[in-house]
């Protein structure tokens, strides 16, 4: 299993589908000429994502925008991971029957993966999409990389632990966070909700995150930007120390960021056999009795 991996995440501003889809495909080549192992674009970010919370549009014309993993424009970015040996992960409504997802897309050096359909859609989301219930992660030569979108990674910690768990090294946090901008401090609310969320993340399992979010306005949103690498830091100190090895919480300009990565760092200490008695600190079936108890 290898330990290096070169890293990028996307902090996109989403117009039209047809927009989206050419930016996304011009991130793509920028990303293959810093020969990047793994791309990531935020949440919902192939068609914007205020559309699909706009309650005045059809749930037909959602139904028509959305695509299957099939379809034209997921072939696009699969052809393009293809050509160019490279993970893509974006956002967009899955399409299955006349259900709707909010689902992250996974291509790889060797064709389509398949696809994370979001746990928990939050609020809005609810009116359009239906509720995932599988977790995902897929397998590379870095070994397995976890998938969580936005309100799945900030309040459902069990997503990212699973995926822990399960070995991953590295998650992935395709989001559409917006900042409240019609209000005084709306900057620094974003910043105090969205960092310690996401450095809390590597604190806790001592894994590597990146994250991808939309960034500016779309039809009535302002998205937060933010777009970030984040990992555990090398120290002398037992307890994990965090670093941002690509990115900035505080960017709002659209662009890619990147980061070299050593995976050996993360060593999912919660997760593995203590010297002392053989056995992890972290006990699911604990976990699972508690929850299972009237």
């Amino acid at each position: 299993m290898k330990d290096i991996i070169k890293v990028a995440a996307v902090n996109f501003f989403p117009e039209t589908k047809d927009i989206n889809l050419s930016k996304m495909e011009s991130f793509i080549k920028r990303a293959s000429e810093k020969n990047i192992d793994l791309l990531l674009f935020p949440e919902m970010c192939l068609t914007g994502y205020d559309m699909y919370i706009d309650e005045t549009i059809s749930r037909t014309e959602k139904i028509l925008m959305a695509e299957t993993l099939s379809g034209p424009s997921v072939k696009r970015i699969e052809s393009l991971s293809i050509k160019y040996g490279m993970f893509i992960i974006f956002g967009m409504p899955e399409q299955d029957g006349f259900l709707l997802f909010n689902s992250a897309v996974v291509t790889g050096p060797e064709g389509i993966i398949g696809s994370y359909r979001k746990i928990h859609p939050f609020g809005p989301e609810l009116t359009w999409c239906e509720k995932g219930d599988t977790p995902f992660m897929f397998d590379t030569p870095w070994g397995r990389i976890g998938i969580g979108i936005c309100y799945d990674t900030y309040q459902f910690p069990e997503i990212m632990r699973y995926c822990t768990y399960k070995g991953c090294r590295l998650y992935l946090n395709p989001t559409a966070l917006p900042e409240e901008t019609d209000k005084e401090g709306s900057r620094a609310a974003f910043l105090d909700y969205y960092r310690p969320m996401l450095e809390y993340g590597t604190l806790c399992n001592t894994i590597f995150i990146a994250s991808s979010n939309l960034t500016g306005r779309d039809r009535f949103s302002t998205f937060g930007g933010g777009s970030v690498i984040i990992g555990p830091r090398p120290s002398e100190f037992y307890e994990t120390q965090v670093m941002t090895y690509g990115g900035d919480f505080d960017c709002i300009y659209e662009g890619i960021y990147d980061a070299e990565l050593d995976l050996s760092a993360a060593s999912r200490r919660l997760c593995i056999p203590r010297r002392q008695t053989g056995t992890p600190d972290f006990r699911p079936d604990i976990y699972r009795r508690m929850y299972e108890e009237e």
